[in-house]
């Protein structure tokens, strides 16, 4: 049986975000940076945009996301109906797979996973003008990849 997961992106400050997942097994929160992988938020949402279409050939993702000087890995595989995300740390920027370390492991279904960060992204998407989401992450808010996600990611 697998426990839900419930991801947490909070309102940007200063090109920082604090992040959080849990799943009453495991849990990572931690803060990540805007830079030096701009983009890092939108590729989110169209790796889990291609995850959510059956249809799509690629089952195996990975996103680089930095908190400077460590390192992150997002690695999302798919598996039928289920999703696992593995999260790595890398301690500098070299990311030497000798010093990675696993800090979160997620097995669920793929709906599951997609509705826990469809939560989180309809907030930050809510929240965008009053946060002012482009000044505080220094990127602006990626509304298309958000409106593809929310047309192909089942809402609870």
């Amino acid at each position: 049986m697998t426990s839900m997961l419930e991801v947490s992106f909070n309102s940007p400050q200063c090109g920082w975000m604090s992040i959080g997942f849990a799943d009453g097994v495991n849990e990572f929160r931690t803060t990540t940076a805007h830079a030096p992988y701009h983009g890092a938020l939108p590729e989110l949402m169209r790796i889990l945009t291609k995850l959510a279409d059956r249809t799509s050939a690629e089952d195996e993702f990975l996103l680089k996301w930095n908190r400077d000087p460590e390192e992150f890995d997002f690695r999302f595989v798919r598996d039928g109906d289920g999703l696992t995300i593995e999260i790595y740390r890398y301690p500098t920027d070299e990311r030497n797979g000798n010093e990675r370390k696993s800090v979160f492991f997620h097995s669920g279904t793929i709906d599951s996973v997609c509705i826990a960060f469809g939560e989180t992204f309809d907030q930050l998407y809510a929240d965008r003008d009053t946060d002012e989401f482009e000044f505080n992450w220094r990127e602006p808010f990626p509304v298309a990849e958000y409106e593809i996600f929310r047309t192909a990611v089942p809402r609870q």
